[in-house]
């Protein structure tokens, strides 16, 4: 059974929101929940909605010292650009047994920054990832089961100790996740694939459009395809600017292998060698079904996590 006395999470919008409805809501944790925002106005909606019992903003030094003084856990919830800066601000009130964990969507960017700013207290953060989201942010879009059934992945680090690590897991599957363990290196090449280059093409589509002479002709045609291919080109412009960049090495290889089938796609068109291209959308369909008969589709979207730290 999972249980804390203080919980402190800096961004408590969706990610950070949720986690906080699914283990008072869900999981009956009864612990102290501390938000923590760059202003009063979004930590203080989450006060008002009763998913945090106290809000502090990173301005207020001595609200911030007395936030984390005795806190079990600390989640930063925030887009991994500001992952270092907010553990350098913190470093210096945190409890010997604080553990430190994240939920930004890259993470060799993150450890290093974490190794940075906490030096020699390293084995104190928990490196993790839950993959779960919605194209809606903020902490009115939190949900108590937004990560059932959901992916979590912690990264740990040859410093931390097993039971804080086994400590943010049961967290975790107290919400109802399955968590799993890779390296930081093989996390960012799986999520390269099959997350940030999903939405780097979908942003790109939607961009392609707007560029084009005839653009709201063709948005009034848009329809099912359109929608579900462009969906998560609604999520945060901030958040996915940061994990482009911050991933960049392993994007770029998926970027380059993902233009080398569009120019395979694109001399079968050119041939009108339709035999090609039916073996080709025949094999991805097949791979495609495969995958969602495994469970592969959950409900509420499948954006990657990493929330704006509240405003």
């Amino acid at each position: 059974m999972f249980s804390f006395n203080k919980l402190v999470i800096f961004g408590v919008g969706l990610i950070g929101g949720s986690l906080a409805r699914a283990l008072r809501e869900r999981a009956g944790v009864s612990g102290r929940v501390v938000g923590v925002g760059r202003s009063l106005k979004a930590v203080q909606r989450a006060l008002e909605l009763g998913v945090i019992d106290e809000a502090v903003t990173l301005k207020d030094d001595a609200a911030l010292a007395n936030a984390l003084h005795g806190a079990d856990i600390v989640l930063i919830a925030a887009p991994v650009a500001q992952t270092g800066p907010l553990l350098a601000q913190i470093a210096p009130l945190l409890d010997a047994r604080t553990i430190v964990t994240d939920a930004g969507s890259t993470k060799s960017d993150v450890v290093a920054a974490a190794r940075e700013a906490l030096g020699a207290r390293i084995a104190q953060f928990v490196p993790g990832h839950p993959i779960a989201g919605r194209e809606s942010s903020g902490v009115e879009a939190a949900l108590p089961d937004l990560y059932v059934e959901r992916n979590v992945v912690l990264c740990p680090l040859s410093e931390n100790a097993p039971d804080d690590v086994e400590k943010i897991a049961a967290m975790w599957r107290a919400t109802g996740a399955c968590v799993r363990q890779m390296s930081e290196a093989q996390h960012d090449r799986v999520f390269a694939t099959v997350s940030h280059l999903p939405h780097v093409l979908s942003f790109a589509l939607v961009d392609q459009i707007l560029d084009s002479p005839d653009a709201q002709l063709k948005f009034s045609f848009a329809a099912g395809g359109f929608r579900d291919f462009t969906r998560i080109a609604a999520s945060s412009p901030e958040m996915w600017r940061d994990i482009c960049v911050a991933n960049r090495a392993a994007l770029l290889a998926e970027l380059d292998d993902y233009v080398n089938v569009l120019a395979r796609f694109r001399a079968a068109i050119d041939a009108s060698d339709g035999a090609a291209l039916e073996a080709a959308f025949a094999r991805s369909r097949v791979a495609r079904t495969e995958w969602q008969e495994r469970g592969g589709i959950k409900p509420a979207g499948d954006t990657t996590a990493g929330e704006i730290a509240a405003k």
